[in-house]
């Protein structure tokens, strides 16, 4: 098989490689901004429908509106009223606790982000590399140098580099974007459950029914 065409295919699948990593990187953004829609909005008011229960004394109708609510924060105030009655620390260790793991889901995936924003402008230097050796293969083919001959494989050479370091700058920014907005609603979800805590400190030792 010819060498010259045999470094060209390489070529191309290094490019077809850094287009996947920018549909992966465009794909995963978007599945991260719709997951994290409205999360801050719907953790206050389940905040507050929590907090107002829990100053009437009403611990079920405080489960009730994190059973029904739509927000993530549900489980994690829903883990904080398993132990309401407990000893004295355990609800806010299972609310601690709780509220880690939420961390974790709100940053799933961002890894991906990051993978290809550390990753791509590698995949575009082999391609460089390739295409510099396809090249030089023509050199070696025809004998003589010139711009005609080698103009094919610095063109290919030059256009995965500049896919690499665009689908890098692409990642890093939209990594950048979704860490700075997760870290935002993990503070806005700490701010909640400390609430809830103080809340649930204060709601009466045993639950009586609204308007009692």
């Amino acid at each position: 098989m010819d060498p010259t065409l045999v470094q060209a295919t390489h070529v191309s699948i290094t490019l077809w490689i850094i287009i996947s990593c920018s549909v992966i990187a465009l794909a995963v953004a978007v599945e991260r901004v719709v997951a994290l829609w409205r999360f801050g909005d719907r953790a206050r008011q389940l905040g507050e429908a929590v907090g107002s229960a829990l100053r009437r004394g009403d611990l079920e109708g405080a489960r009730l509106e994190c059973a029904r609510s739509r927000s993530p924060m549900g489980e994690v105030l829903l883990a904080g009223l398993a132990q309401a009655r407990g000893r004295p620390g355990r609800a806010a260790a299972a609310v601690e606790r709780a509220r880690q793991e939420l961390g974790w889901r709100l940053r799933r995936a961002l890894w991906i982000l990051a993978t290809v924003g550390a990753t791509a402008p590698f995949v575009g230097l082999f391609g460089t590399v390739l295409g510099i050796m396809t090249a030089f293969a023509d050199i070696a083919k025809t004998g003589q140098g010139g711009y005609g001959v080698v103009a094919a494989g610095i063109s290919e050479a030059l256009i995965t580099t500049a896919g690499g370091i665009a689908v890098a700058i692409e990642a890093v920014v939209l990594y950048n974007f979704l860490n700075t907005h997760v870290a935002h609603l993990v503070h806005r979800a700490r701010h909640t459950a400390d609430e809830f805590l103080e809340s649930l400190e204060e709601a009466p030792v045993e639950p009586r029914a609204p308007g009692a």
